[in-house]
């Protein structure tokens, strides 16, 4: 797949698939949209309402490893363990996520490209509140053997790929999300909404970040 870097308007970098004509995050700022939408609306709200010592995030799309990133920050700085499993068709290079800067532009020490690094298909120990297991498969055949607190459902948009954003796949996500767990993501069109609610979601619209009118949380609630 071919990839280019392309920095957005927050001064925060982004990949781009020209041949698709997508990025992998909003032009108008990478980091807000990731800090917006999956850590504020996402994980601060299932940790907020969470009573358990460790959280389940799945991320589908690690891409350019900034969620994981911030959700490491987040476990580091708050000292709340995170198990976090994420599933990329298409991983990027070390060259090409050394290319983002995100560890300059968080001050991370490294820690974006120790995530890019870890070995794939087994769980690997970030620190003593991470942890990251990731897997080079597609999430139509993928098979879980846990259950998730959060999910960050940031795949490509239904446009470019509609298999992922159909009621069977949020079925799936629904089947393997904890009760009163949380689904996010970027996109609120009808039919993604439809979908959702079709697999059992509680689905909410939220304010987006700058650039997006709005967004989805998607929230699992079986009495």
């Amino acid at each position: 797949m071919n990839r280019e870097i392309q920095m957005t308007l927050d001064g925060s970098n982004t990949m781009i698939v020209p041949d698709l004509k997508v990025s992998y995050h909003s032009t108008h700022g990478a980091l807000q949209e990731s800090k917006h939408i999956y850590i504020e609306r996402g994980l601060d709200y299932a940790i907020a309402s969470s009573v358990k010592d460790n959280i389940n995030v799945f991320e589908m799309g690690f891409g350019t490893g900034l969620n994981a990133l911030l959700t490491l920050q987040k476990a580091t700085k708050i000292k709340k363990r995170i198990n976090y499993f994420t599933v990329e068709k298409y991983p990027l290079s070390i060259e090409e996520a050394n290319k983002l800067c995100f560890d300059d532009l968080l001050n991370t020490d490294q820690l974006n490209l120790m995530l890019h690094q870890a070995e794939w298909e087994k769980e690997v120990v970030i620190n003593e509140y991470f942890t990251i297991h990731k897997t080079c498969q597609s999430l139509l055949t993928l098979q879980f053997n846990s259950s998730f607190d959060v999910i960050y459902f940031d795949a490509f948009a239904p446009t470019v790929q509609p298999e992922l954003w159909t009621p069977d796949v949020f079925a799936k996500m629904f089947k393997h999300l904890n009760n009163y767990g949380v689904l996010m993501t970027y996109s609120s069109k009808g039919d993604v909404r439809r979908a959702m609610k079709a697999a059992g979601f509680y689905v909410e619209k939220h304010p987006g970040p700058k650039g997006k009118a709005e967004i989805v949380r998607a929230l699992k609630i079986v009495h």
